[in-house]
Formats: C-alpha cells, structure tokens, sequence
C-alpha cells in the first residue's frame, strides 16, 4: 500500500497538512490533489478548527508544481481537467473559514508557489526559493497565480516574475510583500506553529469574520468595504466570546474562548 501523498496532524485547534512526496520534490499529481482536498474539507468542517498550518515533507522541497512526468502522459482534456482540480483545490484552501499560514520549507515553483499565494500567510525558510515559472514550459500559471500575486506584490512586479519566470530567494520574497517572515530553516516549523497558536488564543469567532471582512472588503471600493465591515461587526456583538472578552479584560485574566 503506497504510502499518503498529505499527512495530516492535528493539535489542539491547528491543522497541520504536510505535502508528502519528497523523493519528487512534493510536487503534485491528481492523487495528492484528490487528499489534500479532502484534508481541507475536514479542516472546512472541524469546529474545533483554528488554524491550518501547509508545509512539505522532507527538506529540499515545499513544493515544486505539477508533476511534469503525469502531465507529459495526460491527453489535453487530462491536463484541462488537472487545471481545474488545482484551481479549485487552492480556492478551497484560499476560502477556508480560518487563517492558513504557508510554513515554505525550501523549493517552491509554479503550483507551489500558487499554494503559498492561496495561504492568507506565508513564513519562509531562508532556504527557500519561489516562483511562477509556467511561462518558460510555454504556459502560464493556471492556479490562480496571475490573480493572486498581482494583489499581493502589485501588478508591474507580477508581470516581471511571470513573464521572466523568475526565481527569487527567500531575501528577495520578503523585500517585495510575498513573504511575512524569513526564518532559519531549522526553526521554520517552530515559527509557523508559534504564530499558529498566537492566532487561536484569540476569539474564534473574530478571527474568522476577520478574514472574511478583509478577503471580501479588499475587492469593493473603501465606502462599500466599510459597510461591510460594519456588517462582519455585528456578528461578534451576541457572542459569548465578546462578552468573555470583556470579562477577562476587567478581571486582568486570561480569556477562555469558545468559539460562540
């Protein structure tokens, strides 16, 4: 029996899915796909659930893209039923409820790249290299990359590493806007789950009306992204959570939230 192409970990409220194909750089084919979306389904549904932590196993590789050796047996409607998968899956991972950090662990090209720009966080080890680099096999990135990056790192400097295909380093990730942090590789981990565990000790409730404030409202014009703040707003008003909030806040303690 071949051994799970996603790991999954859970601890606590943080989900940890691990791409798991190191001896070909994690790179991904229909079957990986096929777990890692049912993996995010189960993170979609968990209740429990407070963050999603996505790294890659082994250390050479987060995620190198498509498996080029699938895709040169794949007929066209293979490849245009692959695109679709992919781009879906990453929408799925881009639309979960909670915050996903991307723990980048080394090499991340094309469709690893794409997995990075669908994580609302991406920490970097400073191993790492990343890039959109569809345009030099003569297509273009078809995971969501031209869409996403463009809003991350501006548009002019999408347009440079997509039509060059350029790689950049861990340094140059962070100097633009990809990357949050930089970390030494060793401790990459550590970090992800630190800030992991900083986001779930924070009401549940918020956080993901939160994401969902800033993900929705960053597409609408400023007057229309503040009524819809407003909005995300009134949800947090009945919990108990806030009122927990308030509680711990007068009573110098820790708050204990419960997600309603």
């Amino acid at each position: 029996m071949s051994d799970p192409t996603i790991l999954v970990q859970k601890e606590g409220g943080v989900w940890t899915l691990t791409l798991n194909r190191p001896d070909s750089m994690n790179s991904v084919n229909f079957a990986l796909l096929l777990e890692l979306r049912k993996a995010v389904e189960e993170v979609q549904f968990d209740p429990e659930a407070r963050c999603l932590i996505v790294t890659g196993a082994g250390d050479r590789a987060f995620c190198s893209g498509a498996d080029l050796k699938e895709r040169a047996g794949m007929s066209e409607n293979d490849v245009r039923r692959f695109i679709t998968t992919i781009r879906t899956t990453f929408t799925m991972v881009e639309n979960l409820p909670v915050p996903v950090i991307a723990a980048v662990n080394g090499v991340a090209l094309g469709g690893g790249t794409e997995l990075a720009l669908a994580s609302d966080l991406r920490i970097v080890s400073e191993r790492a290299t990343l890039g959109l680099t569809e345009t030099s096999l003569a297509i273009i990135p078809g995971a969501g990359g031209t869409q996403r990056l463009p809003r991350i790192v501006g548009k002019a400097k999408a347009k440079e590493l997509i039509f060059t295909a350029q790689r950049i380093d861990a340094a140059t990730a962070l100097a633009i806007g990809l990357a949050n942090k930089v970390v030494p590789h060793e401790s990459l981990l550590d970090e992800a789950r630190s800030l992991a565990a900083t986001i779930a000790r924070n009401g549940p409730v918020a956080v993901r009306v939160a994401k969902n404030a800033i993900d929705r409202g960053f597409e609408m014009d400023l007057a229309s992204g503040l009524v819809f703040e407003s909005t995300c707003y009134e949800i947090t008003i009945p919990t108990e959570d806030r009122r927990e909030g308030l509680a711990a806040f007068r009573e110098k303690r820790k708050p204990e939230y419960n997600g309603r």
